[in-house]
């Protein structure tokens, strides 16, 4: 694959994009570090270039955010992750909420009326969305409290993204009506090697838990950092340790086969996932949505010997050595 700068690419090009309908939601869970369990997950933006592939927003969101496009783009993001979110609540999954990423170009004086009318139209209630906002936009500008507010007293929730990479106010800190910080993954990264991050991550969950805040502890991709947030009292994680973000039908597929197999911390290997491996019952998994899934995490090699079960019907034909991790993207 061609590697392209962000500026490389031209307004023309994206509007086409919107326009074609090759922009598409994936999805990372965000699980329970308590429970184990799946509690939420982020929508993410992905670019499917006809011929370059699977693209992700670093590559080309700089370039909606100059020319534009960022309104467009950001109603059709919301707009398609909250009907997706009135698709999964027919399945029961309690509690859960879809965090969406908001740009600051799209945070302005209607901010509330706006996302009221996403809602609506969608028809998802309101405690089913959590909306992300980066440290400067969350804390940076007190004006935007009273339509935060707003939208905090009918359900929706907020959360400080990046937290730790921006120049927070205490007092803004104190007074916005943020109920979720997302330690940033710079910080999780080193935390099983290094004492400042380990200081860092707990004074952060210290001072959250003291305003009455939770705690997402974004970036966990080793066993040894989820001990660590899990003494430290993180609330939750999310990275590749659980997953790397899928597809809508994937995620769904994904969600229902979850068993939090990564919260055993003796366990130093990731959730097996795949229908070679027998994860999934024969009958739930000879489905398009299963098809994807295995397709997804595995890759073609796994999918072949899905393919040869599903067809042949013989659950011997599994093979338990075959595939016993997510691949590290």
């Amino acid at each position: 694959m061609s590697a392209f700068r962000p500026d490389g690419w031209t307004t023309p090009e994206l509007a086409q994009a919107v326009e074609r309908g090759q922009l598409e939601l994936h999805y990372q869970p965000v699980v329970d570090l308590r429970s184990g369990g799946i509690v939420g997950a982020e929508a993410l933006l992905r670019w499917r270039h006809p011929t370059l592939g699977l693209l992700p927003p670093g590559q080309f969101l700089p370039v909606v955010e100059s020319s534009g496009l960022m309104p467009e783009i950001g109603a059709w993001v919301l707009g398609e992750a909250c009907r997706q979110m009135r698709d999964w609540r027919m399945l029961a999954w309690r509690p859960f909420r879809l965090a969406v990423n908001v740009s600051a170009s799209q945070v302005g004086p209607d901010f509330d009326g706006w996302v009221k009318g996403v809602l609506a139209d969608a028809e998802l209630p309101a405690e089913y969305l959590e909306i992300e906002l980066t440290e400067s936009v969350a804390f940076g500008d007190p004006a935007i409290f009273p339509a935060l507010d707003a939208l905090r007293q009918i359900g929706v929730r907020f959360a400080a993204d990046d937290f730790g990479t921006g120049y927070s106010c205490l007092q803004h800190l104190k007074c916005c009506p943020i109920s979720t910080l997302k330690i940033d993954q710079s910080f999780v990264a080193g935390l099983a090697n290094d004492r400042r991050d380990q200081t860092i991550v707990h004074t952060v969950i210290q001072l959250a838990h003291g305003l009455g805040m939770d705690v997402v502890a974004e970036g966990v991709e080793t066993s040894a950092s989820l001990d660590l947030l899990r003494q430290a009292d993180c609330d939750k994680g999310q990275g590749f340790l659980f997953a790397k973000p899928m597809p809508a039908a994937a995620f769904a597929v994904f969600v229902s086969q979850w068993r939090g197999a990564t919260m055993n911390a003796s366990d130093s290997t990731t959730t097996s996932c795949c229908v070679c491996c027998k994860e999934i019952p024969l009958d739930a998994a000879f489905t398009p949505e299963g098809a994807e899934y295995v397709e997804h995490f595995c890759g073609l090699e796994c999918y072949q010997r899905f393919e040869a079960r599903a067809k042949t019907g013989n659950e011997t034909d599994a093979d338990p050595n075959a595939c016993d991790s997510l691949p590290s993207d």
